[in-house]
């Protein structure tokens, strides 16, 4: 397979690609193009390519392989493994139409094991792959303030980490290749036993006659406080639950935390319960109801007993 060399330049990185425009990708995207950069965009559903542009400017194209040419940094960000293989492999993905040296960035939250693959392919085709799984939700991407976590080249991600700044308030380089996606797995196993824990706090104080709002402020300014309380915990006790990352999202996550923890021998047991309850909420129709939905679960079981 043919690839031609990268630009070489010590400016700035100015033409990128964007792969992938859903909720969370789509406002990553427009940060791009707000702060002047020439993007080029595809998504599966090329209406919304077209929504983006019309929105944003830009160009979209039909396939990964056009919307990558002559760009000198390719993002993505899609929904898990097998989505991100479609973009990146064969004839019209990504890595045929990429030039040499060019580094592409993955934001999307995968399998350790699918970010070595992807890493090894690219290399053999003189690429660079860093993957940069995110944490802040829907409204971290929006008003560009996510925490990224990269694994990969230092070379290549020195090269990248200024462009992410655009959407991001932290990028940091973990380690090498699925170190990113090991520290997301770290990002998710805190948010599900504090989400938990919170969803049982507010049951609990509501259960025993308690104003729940006023425990709240009261108890956040100690030890007890979160991000989680801060952002969820007055919507929580509202019953609003559409605030950004889905439940299907999150047991994919777990699902990858609890097989990456039998791949290195350790035990995650409260993880384990807490993707079950996550279960649950499925099971009950919350499928698309965001994380700090356990509560409406708890409440749920309450009811009929």
């Amino acid at each position: 397979m043919n690839h031609p060399s990268a630009p070489s330049s010590s400016n700035a990185v100015r033409r990128v690609a964007f792969l992938g425009l859903g909720v969370m990708g789509y406002p990553m995207a427009g940060h791009l193009a707000k702060a002047g950069l020439d993007v080029t965009v595809y998504n599966r559903t090329a209406q919304k390519a077209e929504q983006w542009v019309t929105e944003y400017g830009g160009r979209a194209a039909s396939t990964p392989r056009e919307a990558v040419d002559g760009a000198e940094l390719v993002l993505a960000c899609v929904g898990n493994d097998d989505d991100l293989r479609s973009i990146t492999l064969g004839d019209q993905g990504a890595f045929a139409g990429m030039a040499r040296g060019t580094p592409f960035v993955d934001h999307t939250t995968t399998s350790a094991n699918v970010a070595r693959e992807l890493a090894d392919i690219a290399g053999t085709q003189g690429l660079h792959f860093i993957d940069a799984p995110v944490s802040g939700g829907q409204s971290g991407a929006q008003n560009g303030k996510l925490t990224i976590m990269c694994g990969g080249d230092a070379a290549a991600f020195d090269r990248a980490a200024a462009t992410l700044h655009h959407y991001a308030a932290a990028v940091t380089l973990i380690g090498a290749t699925g170190a990113g996606q090991l520290a997301k797995m770290v990002n998710q196993i805190c948010v599900a036993g504090i989400v938990q824990g919170l969803s049982e706090a507010i049951h609990f104080g509501e259960n025993a006659g308690l104003d729940m709002a006023r425990v709240l402020e009261v108890i956040g300014k100690g030890a007890a406080t979160s991000w989680q309380m801060e952002n969820r915990g007055k919507t929580m006790i509202e019953g609003k639950f559409d605030y950004g990352f889905a439940v299907d999202w999150m047991r994919k996550d777990l699902g990858f935390c609890l097989d990456e923890a039998k791949r290195v021998g350790v035990s995650l047991p409260v993880t384990a319960l807490v993707d079950q309850f996550y279960g649950d909420v499925q099971a009950l129709g919350g499928n698309r109801y965001d994380t700090s939905s356990l509560i409406w679960r708890l409440r749920k079981l309450t009811r009929a007993a």
